[in-house]
């Protein structure tokens, strides 16, 4: 596996050790040995399976409230995705920051997310299927969402969406989400 640290602290971009032959390749898509060697989660309680049916879908940004918060490793294995983090811990050198990279089923990329990020994407072909591994089960009363086109993030969405959930779409500004600042302490890493 080849880890790829990201510009905001603790987010990788981990991309295939490929074993080619003339049959394919093999690749590890998760080894604990590995993740341990570089301090990131090795346990996953979930395994969730996202598929947007349009070009232009676009998901989140979301993210849990500690004591919920969450990592994730996400990968596209069926068409093609943007796919955005965000850090928001607020004693975080890169808070408020963001990165965004495709994720497609010919790069076989994946992004680790780690806990005290918001994260989303939007689809940049029909029938885009993501699966990710998640840290801690969902918890709905512990869920935010910041809206995706905040000025405060800046964030540059290489299309524009054209289904927006109507959660997605009522997503509060970051200056005016309550609730969005995480406490670093609060955030086990």
């Amino acid at each position: 596996m080849i880890f790829t640290e990201l510009p905001l602290r603790g987010a990788y971009r981990i991309d295939l050790s490929k074993k080619e032959d003339e049959r394919g390749f093999f690749a590890r898509f998760f080894c604990e040995k590995e993740f341990q060697g570089k301090r990131l989660n090795t346990q996953w309680v979930q395994m969730n399976n996202s598929m947007s049916k349009l070009r232009g879908t676009i998901r989140g940004l979301h993210f849990q409230y500690p004591p919920y918060a969450e990592v994730k490793l996400v990968r596209c294995f069926r068409g093609a995705i943007w796919d955005v983090i965000v850090d928001i811990r607020k004693d975080s050198d890169t808070y408020g920051k963001w990165y965004g990279t495709e994720l497609n089923e010919e790069n076989r990329s994946m992004m680790y997310v780690p806990k005290g990020f918001a994260h989303g994407f939007i689809s940049l072909t029909d029938n885009s299927e993501i699966l990710y591994l998640v840290s801690t089960p969902y918890t709905q009363s512990a869920e935010g969402t910041l809206r995706w086109n905040d000025p405060f993030q800046g964030i540059h969405w290489p299309i524009e969406p054209v289904v927006i959930s109507e959660k997605d779409a009522l997503a509060k500004d970051w200056n005016s989400s309550s609730g969005v600042i995480i406490d670093q302490k609060d955030i086990l890493t």
